[in-house]
């Protein structure tokens, strides 16, 4: 069978048979492990660089190389290469983008710019690494005119062998920034480095830019292609911010290279739509969930979504709304074939067609494949008009379209309606922040990330669903009906229960959780409730007390402990840990030696007594960065998942994966002399705007930050609370921020205020902000 699929990930396998699976190494991962598992799912072909016994698989091909990540990237060379030409002889295109930031926007913005005029093919989302590259450029086929793909790197050496693979015709700096400086001596190297991209292709003339005038929701800009040319060209985008204004002249450059015309740019810069990166998991009506991709509809952005939907629901019912693809005429029969075989892959149940061109392609012989349930509306209209919310219940649903199709309205429909307080869980911050502390991890330490309380507030399920698909080795709870609610969710990875109760014992071998015991007292009764079921050798965790002083066997109880032990035919020990106190201290470094010291004396002592092997940990986040002998067999990944450096050695770049907002309810202007909510606490001495956001102490936010005690962010400014902090609401003075409006977004903490701050006004620790936020705060979970 022809080739069609190139792979690297297990999990996302779209068509077995017609897949070439490449066993890539990594430090951490090695691509090998999966080939039995893939194999049994119907890969027959892979390419390898160990050695495999062939015998265990007959009907496989294997090509053995020395490296497989250099093979993927020349296949992909070899494939762009065919493509130097269109079948009418001129060339065919390539836009090459790299650059700090920006790069995806630029990329998704040029694609609304010129889908009218090209067949284009681009980088999913923001496929840009050394593996995402080949995958990208894979996708070239004789139909598409234009090719768009973005290019980053994070150390020298890189670029070079992405240039081979992407041969740009023309190219895009976007800019050079902070983002990924870390693998480059300065930023001149790092600018020397994205400019190989650029060694073979044009690169257009920079603009000109003579004014840039902001209105109150577009900007004006004009510019000329000289620098002292009579010559001008002016364009109006519907955005204020300068990174937005950046990207869209950035775009301009290369619309004005391609030859369109100046009025064509002007009309069609005028339209430009947001992009929206991220894929957002939101609640629903009659226990559903949503997915809302309803920006975009192209088969490469269809794929990724329908993984993301098999990852949230990998048992359970599957609906798909889908738009026309509006892509070129002659493409038709293909294209559906092609939406309605991914539907099939996936096994979605039910299609909800909006579009007369998926409404007639779902009506004929060429999408036969998908053999789920069919409804079919000509627009968005007639569908809300004929739809009804109780056709939905206990499913997933992925709703995906054309901007033009409006498909927010839907979501609107489905969307369980709770007040407009979100907090915002960034899925890819949260990888992100993993892969950071597997740089500095020995290649055999595994990972325990701990999701108790609430996945420190950002939901348990969803954060270790992700925490499960990226590999973590454990997973900790505080208590066994957390564990439960994980296991009903899906999550099959070992849990560990950190504080057992004698009456949650069912639970926990029910579903297969594996308790901590800290104490003779817990260790007999727990050993008593095996016996009455019968059962042997069950998983547990033995914790060592060595000076946190909270749970713990003793050290003196060690030698008693490893006699028991070694006498039980009822507990396996899984592993022996501590907790250290203060590890992300500098002053505490020898306190902290001692409780390490004190750890391995008396793990040694257990080592020596059981016929077994078990894992020794003690590492929390700061101890894996500052204590780098610390890691041991595993270590416990906590705060530091969620974005927070306790140790503030810098030596990580964490993103931000929580972010709490609300929006303005009203705004009120205010005279000397007056006063802001209870206890007149909020003085005005000065002519005084204020602003009422929907949120308050009930919400979990600190009723200490008000009066001025915290600021917020609000279009693009911070500015600071007044008066006392409501149960359900918070004033806030912004008097020095033009054109605020009744719905304006405001963020309490996330990306442009960090958490850490917040709790240093509040006078605490980041966990207790971020566990302390309400359940009543609707969760919104995205992949961007």
């Amino acid at each position: 069978m022809e080739i069609e699929h190139l792979a690297v990930d297990s999990r996302k396998i779209l068509s077995p048979s017609s897949t070439l699976f490449f066993a890539i190494v990594t430090q951490r991962r090695n691509g090998h492990q999966f080939i039995a598992d893939l194999y049994k799912k119907g890969v027959r072909n892979f390419i390898v660089s160990e050695a495999q016994q062939t015998e265990n698989f007959p009907t496989a091909n294997f090509i053995l190389v020395k490296d497989t990540l250099m093979a993927l990237q020349q296949l992909a060379a070899y494939h762009r290469n065919r493509f130097s030409k269109l079948t009418s002889g001129k060339p065919f295109i390539v836009i090459g983008i790299t650059g700090s930031n920006g790069k995806t926007i630029v990329k998704e913005w040029l694609y609304q710019l010129l889908h009218q005029d090209y067949t284009i093919v681009r980088s999913p989302k923001s496929y840009n690494s050394q593996i995402g590259v080949p995958l990208s450029v894979w996708q070239i086929n004789e139909q598409h005119t234009l090719a768009i793909f973005e290019a980053g790197i994070s150390k020298p050496g890189e670029m070079e062998k992405v240039e081979k693979i992407i041969q740009p015709t023309v190219g895009i700096l976007t800019n050079i920034g902070e983002a990924h400086s870390e693998g480059f001596a300065s930023k001149e190297e790092k600018e020397i480095e994205k400019r190989k991209l650029f060694k073979n292709a044009v690169v257009p003339r920079p603009l000109h830019v003579l004014e840039i005038k902001k209105h109150p929701a577009s900007t004006t800009i004009i510019a000329s292609l000289e620098k002292d040319d009579a010559t001008t060209f002016e364009i109006e985008i519907p955005f204020t911010d300068d990174a937005s204004i950046q990207n869209a002249i950035s775009c301009w450059r290369i619309m004005l290279w391609l030859q369109i015309t100046p009025a064509v740019i002007k009309e069609r810069m005028l339209l430009l739509q947001p992009v929206n990166m991220r894929l957002e998991l939101k609640k629903a009506v009659n226990n559903c969930t949503i997915i809302n991709d309803s920006y975009s509809a192209d088969l490469s952005s269809l794929e990724i979504a329908l993984n993301f939907l098999a990852l949230q629901s990998p048992q359970g019912k599957r609906t798909v709304i889908l738009s026309d693809f509006l892509q070129s005429a002659d493409a038709y029969d293909e294209l559906y074939t092609a939406i309605a075989n991914a539907l099939q892959r996936h096994q979605i149940n039910r299609l909800i067609g909006v579009g007369a061109a998926i409404s007639k392609a779902f009506t004929s012989s060429i999408t036969a494949s998908f053999t789920g349930e069919v409804l079919l509306f000509t627009d968005t209209d007639h569908c809300l008009q004929q739809f009804n919310a109780s056709w939905c219940r206990d499913e997933t649903i992925l709703i995906k379209g054309a901007r033009v199709f409006t498909f927010e309205k839907i979501v609107n429909v489905l969307e369980e309606k709770v007040h407009q307080t979100v907090l915002e869980i960034n899925l890819n911050a949260l990888a992100n922040n993993l892969k950071e502390y597997q740089k500095i991890l020995q290649p055999n330490t595994k990972i325990m990330a701990m999701v108790k309380a609430f996945a420190y507030g950002s939901g348990g399920a969803e954060v270790a669903g992700i925490l499960q698909y990226h590999k973590v080795d454990y997973l900790g709870v505080a208590y066994a009906d957390e564990g439960v609610s994980l296991r009903k969710a899906g999550i099959n990875l070992p849990i560990m229960v950190m504080n057992p109760e004698p009456t949650a014992f069912e639970a926990i071998v029910e579903y297969n959780l594996e308790p901590e015991l800290y104490s003779f007292e817990l260790m007999q009764q727990f050993e008593t409730y095996l016996s009455t079921q019968g059962l042997a050798n069950y998983p547990v965790h033995i914790e060592l007390e060595t000076g946190m002083n909270r749970l713990g066997f003793s050290m003196n109880e060690v030698s008693l402990l490893a006699t028991h032990l070694q006498g039980s035919t009822f507990l396996k020990v899984i592993s022996v840990f501590s907790h250290l106190a203060a590890s992300e201290e500098v002053a505490q470094d020898d306190y902290t030696q001692q409780q390490f010291d004190a750890f391995t004396n008396a793990a040694y002592t257990l080592k020596q007594s059981l016929p077994y092997v078990f894992l020794s940990h003690i590492a929390n986040s700061a101890a894996a960065i500052r204590h780098p002998q610390m890691q041991l067999d595993m270590v416990r990944l906590g705060i530091g998942l969620y974005g927070v450096d306790s140790a503030a050695t810098g030596k990580l770049s964490l993103a931000t994966v929580t972010s709490l907002k609300s929006t303005v309810a009203q705004i009120k202007q205010l005279k000397k002399g007056e006063s802001v909510s209870y206890n007149r606490k909020g003085l005005i001495n000065t002519e005084a705007t204020i602003a009422t956001v929907r949120l308050g102490y009930a919400d979990g936010y600190p009723r200490r930050l008000g009066n001025g005690n915290a600021q917020v962010y609000i279009n693009g400014s911070f500015v600071p609370t007044i008066g006392t902090v409501c149960m359900d609401m918070l004033m806030i003075d912004i008097s020095t921020v033009p054109n605020v409006a009744v719905g304006d977004r405001v963020e309490l903490f996330g990306t442009h205020l960090h958490v850490q701050q917040v709790a240093a006004w509040a006078g605490t620790i980041p966990y207790e902000i971020m566990t302390g936020i309400s359940q009543r705060v609707k969760r919104v979970y995205f992949e961007e």
